[in-house]
C-alpha cells in the first residue's frame, strides 16, 4: 500500500484523567479542551482499569439522558444496570449494552453485587453516540449483546471484535441509527494491519494497552492516546510495538446538526436543553423504583 492510499493523521489527542459518577476514575480523550467531539462521537471514557477491595468499587447512580446513545463495553468486571422503564441486567466481560436514550430515560450503572461483596477489577468503556435531530425524541431502546453475539476475526497478528458496522470481512450485530463502526482491535508485538476507511467518515483510534504506531508516516501511539482522522480517503495502517497494542476504533459520518449539550443532555438548541431539564425535574423521564425486600 502506498502513502497515496492511506489516510493522514489529523491529530493525536492525549486523554485526561477525571472522576465520573460516584467517584470512579476514567481516562477521557474527548470531550476535552483539545477536542469537543468528533462527528457523531460525543464522549469516550475508559473506565479503569481499577482493582477494588470489597465495598470499594464505585459506579454511576441514578442519572438521566436525552438525545443520544450510550455504548457500554466491558473488558473486565461486571456492571449492573437499572432504568426508569423497568429494565435491569448484568453487563459481563465481553458484553455490550447499546442504549438509545432518545426522548429520555433515567438509569444507573453500578458495580455488580459480586464485585461489591468480593472486590475485583473493573475495566471497560463508555462511548456516547449522537442522534440526528429526527431521532432525538425516539422511544428509548436497549440492545443487550453478549460476547457470543460478536464476530471475532482472527488476524495474522491478532484479532478483532466487531461490535457494529463492517470490518475485516465481518459485520457487527448492533443495530445503529446512523452507520457506526465500532471495533476492538488487538495486535501482538510486531504485528501490523490495515483498517480501510470510507471517504465520508471520520475516525478515532484509542489505544488502551501497549504501544505502537498509526498512519503513514508512522506516528507513535501509546495507552491513553487517541489518533484522530478527519474526512478523506484511504486506509490507516496500525503497527504494534512491545508488548502489543489494543485499540478501540470508531468510525462514523459527520452530522450537520448543531450540538448543544448540558451534562447528560445533548440536543440541537438551548430551548431543547431547557425542556430536557424541565422534563427531568418534573419527573417526566421517570425514576428507578427501589428494590423490594
Amino acid at each position: 500500500m502506498t502513502s497515496a492510499e492511506t489516510r493522514s493523521l489529523t491529530s493525536l489527542v492525549n486523554s485526561v484523567d477525571t472522576l465520573e459518577g460516584a467517584g470512579f476514575r476514567v481516562r477521557r480523550p474527548f470531550p476535552t479542551t483539545r477536542l469537543d467531539h468528533l462527528g457523531p462521537f460525543l464522549l469516550l471514557d475508559e473506565m479503569g482499569p481499577s482493582d477494588n477491595g470489597p465495598g470499594e468499587a464505585k459506579g454511576a447512580p441514578d442519572h438521566p439522558h436525552r438525545g443520544f446513545e450510550t455504548v457500554t463495553y466491558m473488558i473486565e468486571g461486571e456492571i449492573e444496570h437499572k432504568d426508569s422503564v423497568g429494565n435491569k441486567g448484568l453487563i459481563r466481560p465481553g458484553d455490550v449494552q447499546w442504549m438509545t436514550a432518545g426522548a429520555g430515560i433515567v438509569h444507573s450503572e453500578m458495580p455488580s453485587s459480586k464485585i461489591l461483596a468480593e472486590g475485583g477489577r473493573i475495566h471497560g468503556f463508555q462511548l456516547w453516540v449522537n442522534l440526528p435531530a429526527s431521532a432525538k425524541m425516539r422511544r428509548p431502546r436497549y440492545q443487550d449483546l453478549t460476547f457470543d453475539d460478536f464476530p471475532v476475526v482472527d488476524l495474522d497478528s491478532g484479532r478483532a471484535v466487531v461490535i457494529s458496522g463492517s470490518a475485516f470481512g465481518a459485520a457487527g450485530p448492533a443495530d445503529t441509527h446512523i452507520p457506526i463502526t465500532y471495533v476492538h482491535l488487538s495486535l501482538q508485538a510486531g504485528g501490523a494491519t490495515s483498517f480501510p476507511l470510507e471517504r465520508t467518515v471520520v475516525a478515532f483510534m484509542y489505544a488502551f494497552r501497549g504501544r505502537g504506531t498509526v498512519g503513514v508516516p508512522e506516528v507513535p501511539i501509546a495507552a491513553g492516546d487517541a489518533a484522530i482522522f478527519d474526512l478523506g480517503s484511504g486506509a490507516v495502517t496500525v503497527r504494534a510495538g512491545e508488548p502489543g497494542l489494543d485499540l478501540m476504533i470508531g468510525t462514523g459520518p459527520v452530522l450537520d446538526d448543531p450540538v448543544v449539550r448540558y451534562g447528560p443532555f445533548v440536543m440541537n438548541t438551548r430551548a431543547e436543553i431547557a425542556q430536557a431539564i424541565h422534563d427531568f425535574q418534573s419527573g417526566q423521564m421517570g425514576s428507578i423504583e427501589p428494590e423490594r425486600l
